[in-house]
């Protein structure tokens, strides 16, 4: 039965494209947002980063039958450009498939298409301004911070973000709460204006990167032809935030690990100090779900930090399994959210590992000799395998393969690099192994 009303708390990326899919379905939707409309905002306050939309986001977003409208404002970056700190430059493709890249897109112009779409469905209504503060269980309300109180219905979504009421409330009702876990390190997002004649000061199909071995910094491209840059620096210690006090620190920080970079960043080293600093940690939840009546998607229920380009992703791709959940059941609700839940949070503790993971790589390994060695022996075997051995970054970014499969099938692939020699490669042993170890992936 379709006779009751869902509502989602949060509009941020995962809130407004669940509200659509519910709409799709036939379904009434209230979308509850603590912000103001920033579609109508004339101050820059908000966030500005960019994001890194790939396969997994984009298949949902044709679920939603709104990509169409995204892709046009997407920016391909077909790899990796690494800036040495000799001032080289070495470009290292994602894939040896041209066809697959991941893409720059403006988070608020992303946004701002969501909320379109689901505002411009008869079946949402948007109310901006309603901070959640409270869920009353014994009168069945939902009370928010400007003291309007509306009474809960049958199903309640939390896309709220990594501070999430919904999964408090759930938290408050279970054994297990979820726990955050600080990564150590902070993000600060810097700006690389375009050149004087408008164009790109940079090489803008690629995702740009400085690794510094312990911390680096990122480059992604906008379509003003601007680039959004972000440090990425331990909170503590000798070479920290903590230890950039004043502008001739900074200055000399940025002159020593990032000299090429320096003379291109807009307003430096002031917007360093004027930008705050972001902090980066993981969220881990049991309970996607309490009662079947109270549902999580999206970084209010797996926050990660942001080294795979996979937190929006995998929100989007939230979204598409819950609905998958659904239409399997045929609108009998009573245990969508279990089944969701038992579904999904294997893949959701899987990304948060291999994005945690992914950061040592970024900043460490992909200057090291054997990194890149092993990248090439990999796609060797992936080119004589496409079936059974896929390197683990691919399956990630390209393909709809469930990330906690990919957790495994990396692993085993790892230990198959180690056994061959990726020195000098035994590839009758490798063959043997591949088939032996890994199934054909359907």
């Amino acid at each position: 039965m379709k006779n009751n009303k869902k509502i989602i708390i949060g509009s941020g990326l995962s809130g407004p494209l669940l509200a659509i899919l519910l709409s799709n379905r036939g379904y009434d939707v209230d979308l509850y947002e603590k912000r103001s409309d920033q579609r109508v905002k004339t101050n820059n306050s908000d966030r500005s980063i960019n994001l890194a939309l790939s396969h997994r986001g984009i298949q949902a977003l044709k679920s939603a039958n709104i990509f169409d409208q995204v892709d046009p404002l997407l920016i391909p970056m077909k790899g990796r450009m690494v800036h040495l700190i000799n001032g080289e430059v070495e470009f290292q493709p994602y894939s040896v498939n041209s066809c697959d890249y991941i893409n720059s897109i403006s988070r608020r112009s992303l946004n701002n298409i969501l909320i379109d779409n689901a505002e411009q469905s008869h079946n949402v209504k948007i109310y901006f301004n309603h901070s959640l503060s409270q869920i009353d269980k014994l009168r069945n309300q939902l009370i928010f911070s400007n003291e309007k109180k509306i009474l809960m219905s049958n199903h309640i979504f939390g896309a709220d973000g990594t501070g999430s009421i919904i999964r408090k409330y759930i938290d408050s009702n279970t054994n297990t709460p979820s726990r955050s876990d600080p990564l150590g390190h902070n993000y600060k997002e810097l700006n690389i204006a375009a050149s004087k004649n408008g164009d790109f000061q940079l090489e803008p199909n690629a995702l740009h990167i400085w690794p510094r071995e312990g911390f680096m910094l990122i480059a992604l491209p906008n379509m003003d032809k601007s680039f959004t840059c972000t440090l990425f620096l331990n909170k503590k210690g000798k070479v920290s935030f903590e230890a950039l006090k004043d502008s001739n620190l900074v200055v000399d920080f940025f002159n020593k690990y990032f000299s090429d970079v320096l003379p291109l960043l807009d307003n430096f080293p002031q917007n360093f100090f004027a930008n705050p600093n972001g902090k980066l940690g993981t969220i881990y939840s049991d309970n996607w779900q309490y009662n079947n009546q109270f549902c999580l998607i999206g970084d209010a229920a797996h926050a990660i930090v942001p080294f795979f380009g996979q937190g929006m992703n995998a929100s989007f791709e939230d979204c598409e399994i819950l609905m998958k959940v659904i239409d399997e059941n045929q609108g009998n609700w009573n245990k969508v959210f279990q089944k969701y839940n038992q579904i999904r949070k294997p893949d959701g503790d899987a990304i948060a590992q291999m994005a945690i993971e992914n950061y040592l790589e970024m900043r460490d390994l992909v200057i090291k000799k054997n990194f890149l060695q092993e990248k090439e022996i990999s796609n060797i075997l992936w080119e004589n395998f496409p079936n059974r051995f896929i390197p683990r970054y691919n399956m990630v970014s390209f393909t709809s393969i469930p990330y906690s499969e990919i957790y495994k099938r990396g692993k085993i692939q790892k230990e198959i690099l180690e056994k061959i020699n990726i020195h000098n490669p035994d590839y009758k042993l490798a063959e043997k192994l591949i088939n032996k170890k890994l199934a054909p992936i359907k």
